[in-house]
């Protein structure tokens, strides 16, 4: 694996870690089920479809499981918005969590361009 994989790997990682965590402290101590759930399964399928990816059987393959990763990153967006204008989250616990959500998104964004770009001139 390259150096950047490893890098996004364990970005993935320990961002699924505090999405863990944030799920665990909802459900304990705000009772909040269901979002967190949906929070939960979002945020942890990021850095599983990127681990899928890293394993692809094709470079179709591989640029379809980035693509997932990248929508999960913006689901989660969407389910960490909705927990801190519902006031699950205070606004330090939002913007915490949410700016490590969009630095994904943003790696996942530009990987996703750069592999479509590539398709496009392979097929030119």
């Amino acid at each position: 694996m390259s150096s950047f994989g490893d890098i996004m790997r364990e970005k993935c990682m320990n961002f699924s870690i505090r999405v863990v965590n944030l799920c665990k402290f909802l459900n304990e101590e705000k009772k909040e089920y269901r979002m967190a759930d949906q929070l939960f399964r979002s945020a942890t399928s990021i850095g599983a479809n990127y681990c899928e990816a890293l394993c692809a059987v094709s470079r179709n393959d591989f640029e379809y499981r980035i693509y997932v990763s990248l929508k999960e990153s913006n689901e989660v967006l969407y389910w960490l918005e909705l927990l801190f204008r519902t006031k699950y989250l205070t606004k330090t616990q939002y913007e915490s969590i949410s700016n490590d959500a969009i630095e994904l998104k943003k790696i996942l964004a530009s990987t996703t361009k750069k592999l479509r770009s590539e398709s496009k001139e392979r097929k030119s």
